[in-house]
């Protein structure tokens, strides 16, 4: 008997995806709920798993465009599984290992052509000769060509240095996402950004003495994205504008702070969330961002993961960026660039000191937010970041024990 494996329904919103890659091969026996192939739609990556085991037809080729509820592969399930081979290759005894001679570590491989010269500088300069392109009759290497590979390290065989080639890849269905999604953020909302620069002494000094302790007790790093976090969730808590969305003509305040996060995946920029930060530790914010990084990074994240979000921090720092202005991710009404920490001679106390500074770039929907409340929400991030003990109870410990 033969049975029928479908796309399956990933999303309300979702009507096709993007057969990426098989994982088995047709003709092969997959055991039940073992994974056959990875299918991409607009939001994520996900897996089609054995419903039987079986031996597999494979019906969609790779690369193709396929509706939810089209028809994937077949799973005959009436077939033999195949016999593993019953007798496997002989491992070499313990006494024919140490009989074996080692190859002499300054000689060229046999099966390598190259004519005297060099096949000498080979040897003696150890160059990997996979690193050398072979311009001579026979496709044997020269002189020259050992000299190039030396002169021109890191350079690909094959590519022709100054050459002109290019390619064209189809985009895929998450770039295509990302690329309409950032039009429309440009195209349909009131986008201003407002700046502003944060002294990192103190977060730096704390992450310092206590980087240790926190990594043995909570088994997570202590990173700078759970400051910055619980310094926002502070803010959106009191500007209730940010953490706004527009809904039709009325405007929706959430009295939560569902963070999305932006990481860099392999196929692409995604945002997963961080439910309900405002309650979460500092260990709970940096456990959550481990997690969500790693699904992204191996594509795991599901498409709940990824949905919601009240209001986003993105991190371009991490890949050196000093100033940018981060585009909103709609329907959310602001986002928060973080950027590079680097040291800059600043006024203290009619004093020049060295400090270690940040820009922060807040990008806001000026339909829904105004510039008091902006530039005030950043001016609230960055007192608070500056003065951790506030992100305690959200302003001074002594004036919350005053009750002033």
């Amino acid at each position: 008997m033969a049975i029928e494996i479908k796309v399956p329904s990933v999303g309300e919103s979702i009507t096709e995806v993007t057969l990426v890659k098989w994982l088995k091969k047709d003709g092969e026996w997959v055991n039940r709920d073992e994974v056959m192939a990875e299918l991409e739609s607009e939001k994520a990556t996900f897996e089609i798993n054995a419903e039987q085991a079986g031996i597999l037809k494979i019906v969609a080729a790779e690369g193709d465009t396929l509706k939810i509820g089209d028809l994937a592969c077949t799973i005959d399930t009436d077939a033999a599984k195949p016999e593993a081979n019953a007798v496997p290759a002989a491992a070499p005894s313990a006494a024919a290992k140490k009989e074996t001679p080692a190859a002499p570590p300054a000689a060229v491989n046999a099966e390598v052509k190259a004519t005297p010269v060099a096949a000498a500088i080979i040897a003696d300069k150890k160059v990997d000769v996979k690193t050398v392109v072979a311009s001579g009759s026979n496709g044997k290497i020269v002189k020259q060509d050992v000299l190039q590979a030396i002169n021109n390290p890191g350079r690909k065989p094959g590519v022709e240095l100054f050459g002109r080639n290019s390619r064209t890849e189809k985009m895929s269905n998450l770039r295509k996402t990302i690329s309409r999604r950032l039009v429309e953020a440009k195209n349909t909302t009131a986008m201003l950004t407002t700046f502003n620069e944060v002294d990192m002494s103190a977060i730096m000094e704390i992450r310092s003495k206590n980087k240790d302790k926190f990594k043995e007790i909570h088994g997570v790093n202590l990173g700078f994205m759970s400051f910055f976090t619980k310094a926002c969730c502070f803010a959106l808590q009191e500007w209730p504008a940010v953490n706004a969305s527009l809904d039709g003509e009325n405007i929706k305040f959430n009295d939560f702070c569902d963070v999305s996060i932006a990481v860099s995946a392999p196929k692409g920029l995604v945002v997963p969330v961080i439910r309900n930060a405002e309650s979460l530790s500092m260990a709970e914010i940096e456990k959550k961002v481990v997690e969500l990084a790693t699904k992204a990074k191996e594509n795991k994240l599901t498409i709940d993961e990824m949905s919601g979000g009240t209001f986003t921090v993105t991190n371009g720092g991490v890949f050196g960026s000093l100033m940018s202005t981060p585009i909103i991710n709609i329907p959310q009404s602001a986002i928060l660039g973080m950027h590079k920490i680097q040291d800059r001679p600043m006024a203290v106390n009619g004093q020049v000191v060295i400090k270690p500074m940040m820009y922060l770039a807040l990008s806001y929907d000026h339909r829904i937010i105004d510039g008091r409340e902006s530039v005030s929400f950043l001016v609230r991030v960055k007192e608070l970041l500056e003065n951790p003990a506030l992100l305690l109870f959200g302003k001074d410990p002594v004036k919350s024990l005053l009750e002033l």
